[in-house]
């Protein structure tokens, strides 16, 4: 085995590169065995076995508001009108004021 401390950055790197490419092929060859063991099990049993291989579920991203209130003070702060209610928005209606006066 390779004395690790006798190695320069690049090649402990080259090495671990070399490693990871390696566990990724036996992980990939092992994966083959096994689909091909449960298929041949169901075949016996006379059951056909569909596998999709990462069939991963795409994330789900939300689609944008559109801003539905504007600070009447700071026109660059706005709100959707969803989630927590923004300081700016909280203190107008704590004085008294109506957030329909700020819809934009």
């Amino acid at each position: 085995m390779t004395d690790l401390n006798n190695l320069s950055v690049n090649e402990l790197q080259a090495m671990i590169e070399n490693a990871e490419s390696a566990i990724k092929d036996k992980q990939a060859g092992q994966r083959k065995e096994v689909i091909a063991q449960i298929k041949e099990l169901a075949a016996s049993i006379g059951v056909t076995v569909e596998i999709h291989e990462g069939a991963k579920k795409p994330k789900r991203k939300g689609a944008k508001v559109a801003a539905k209130y504007r600070n009447p003070d700071d026109a660059e702060l706005t709100w959707t009108g969803r989630g927590m209610t923004p300081k700016w928005m909280r203190a107008l209606t704590e004085a008294g004021r109506d957030k329909s006066e700020f819809l934009i």
